[in-house]
């Protein structure tokens, strides 16, 4: 398989596996003209769907990957097991994870992007004539921009792959931030940063789908939170060189996306060069076409070929989202979960000023600086992941050929749950001139840690308990935290300012007390829940047919 991702990649998927190329294709050929499976002495087709994948059962004349159907006449094209190089997962561990760095990097600059502008706060309101309240609007439309683009983004990755939405919606967010980066007023930025938004959309929305393209449940405990981190550190770490940006006399605040611009650039440029297609259904209808070319027979067909269109998918997605909040207790308590974090992340952007500035009268670089104490709690509990994957790998290796259990994914949420509201506690109550900067900064550095245990933990379980219709639970849940997230920027300077820094984050800390027992309770009665829920998978749907247990 090559490296690149468009130059001829399509014409590159391999037919069939190396050392038994010429034989298969004799076989196929045998198959295609010889005589059909599953027909009987006058030519009449059974009713059955017959498999060729076990050439032991089928007989010598059945190709592997292949599968005949009697009621329409197609010949569907299907991995070949375990070891089919055209599945992202049998790829070597050294390509999957460059790949995903690939990923990570274009998730770090587009993360960066949403909070990159936050310091600029009162020097770009000052020059551009408008009050400090209204320059919120940079961030917020930013946000309802990813909102906005995750409804879309899921079908259209499922339809084209998730390479072009990668390449496309990336392009044209450099655009945008060139843009924004020369917009001589306050309307033409806002323009641009919505626009950013939803082209940053793609990005976050799918790059959790790459993982799952290419690791299995039990690799997945090591991989992914490596991607959350910079899903949730990123904008965390933007502020520390924004702040010292906008205090530069040389540079000034709209340096701020023009820095934005230099390193998303490389992201872009090493995703168009090096960056595969991953989704397995559009590899497998690339394999069709060859077969076809190869053949001449027009037979020859993928299920993602013959499945819904982008029009069905939109709308499956759009009138799904709804029923899960509604009907799915997992998805409206972890939903709210996830949107409560986000809603914190975005607001401190405003209220760091009143935490920090206005307490205990830092500059705006030392504000920004400040944010470094919440990455440093989300890496400090990052890099207890491989300890969780080394236990959920004992866990699963304790029986063999077992599914990984969803509920395994809850231990990080339910010890970092009450840590989330005590982390809001202190940092409120502790917020006074005549106390130690330093324990203000200790109760970030606690949000941190438990903000992205929290984090990863959820969609961990979420993308084991729904298997399939993972991706459209986890697109309702990411429509619904940037909306709240974007309008609670929008309400966070008034907030701050009316009622105060001890009284805002105690609200904020009771709603994550009335939320914490959440993953406690699942991991209760998640197993009961499964069983009633109509979109949730079985304990025999979980165990992956492309090997859900296998550790790679």
């Amino acid at each position: 398989m090559p490296s690149g991702s468009l130059i001829a990649y399509q014409e590159q998927v391999p037919l069939y596996k190396g050392a038994e190329q010429l034989e298969t294709r004799q076989a196929a050929d045998r198959f295609n003209h010889k005589g059909r499976p599953g027909k009987g002495a006058k030519g009449r087709a059974s009713p059955q769907q017959t498999t060729v994948d076990d050439a032991e059962k089928s007989g010598p004349d059945q190709p592997s990957g292949l599968q005949y159907c009697s009621e329409d006449g197609k010949i569907y094209v299907t991995t070949t097991g375990d070891d089919d190089p055209i599945d992202p997962r049998n790829w070597s561990l050294l390509r999957r994870g460059t790949n995903i760095a690939i990923v990570g990097y274009l998730t770090f600059v587009q993360s960066w992007a949403g909070a990159a502008e936050s310091m600029a706060n009162s020097k770009a309101s000052e020059e551009q004539g408008h009050s400090r309240v209204a320059e919120n609007l940079i961030v917020a439309l930013y946000l309802f921009g990813i909102g906005a683009g995750s409804v879309f983004v899921g079908p259209i990755s499922e339809t084209v792959g998730r390479n072009p939405t990668y390449l496309v919606f990336t392009f044209c967010f450099l655009c945008f931030v060139v843009g924004a980066a020369l917009a001589p007023s306050f309307d033409g930025r806002l323009v641009c940063r919505f626009f950013m938004g939803v082209c940053v959309s793609a990005t976050l929305t799918i790059n959790g789908s790459s993982v799952g393209d290419q690791f299995r449940p039990v690799k997945r405990s090591l991989v992914f939170p490596a991607l959350a981190w910079i899903n949730v550190a990123a904008p965390m770490i933007a502020p520390i060189a924004s702040g010292w940006t906008v205090e530069s006399p040389r540079l000034g605040w709209r340096w701020n996306e023009w820095f934005t611009l230099i390193i998303s650039a490389p992201a872009f440029l090493l995703a168009l060069f090096f960056l595969p297609e991953s989704y397995l259904p559009l590899l497998l209808d690339w394999k069709a076409q060859g077969l076809r070319r190869a053949t001449g027979d027009r037979r020859y067909v993928s299920e993602h070929a013959q499945s819904a269109t982008f029009k069905e998918r939109l709308k499956h997605g759009i009138t799904m989202a709804p029923r899960f909040f509604g009907t799915e207790p997992v998805i409206a308590v972890l939903g709210l979960y996830l949107t409560l974090i986000y809603v914190l992340m975005f607001t401190f952007l405003s209220g760091f000023e009143y935490i920090f500035e206005k307490t205990y009268g830092l500059s705006t670089g030392l504000m920004g600086s400040c944010f470094g104490a919440i990455a440093a709690g989300t890496t400090t509990c990052a890099l207890l992941a491989p300890g969780f994957y080394s236990w959920t790998r004992r866990k699963t290796e304790h029986v063999k050929g077992a599914p990984v259990a969803p509920e395994l994914r809850l231990w990080p949420a339910i010890v970092a749950g009450p840590l989330l509201p005590v982390s809001l506690f202190w940092l409120g109550w502790v917020n006074d001139s005549s106390i130690s900067i330093w324990c203000s900064l200790g109760a970030c550095f606690l949000y941190g840690a438990a903000m992205f245990a929290i984090y990863v933990s959820s969609y961990e379980y979420i993308i084991d308990s729904y298997g399939e219709n993972s991706a459209t639970a986890l697109s309702s849940i990411t429509f619904v935290r940037y909306m709240v997230a974007g309008g609670m920027v929008m309400a966070a300077r008034p907030m701050y300012s009316g009622i105060g820094v001890h009284w805002t984050l105690t609200l904020l800390g009771c709603i994550g007390l009335i939320l914490a027992p959440g993953p406690l309770i699942f991991w209760k009665l998640g197993p009961k829940l499964r069983r009633k829920s109509p979109f949730a998978e079985s304990p025999d749907e979980r165990l992956d047919k492309r090997g859900a247990w296998k550790d790679n």
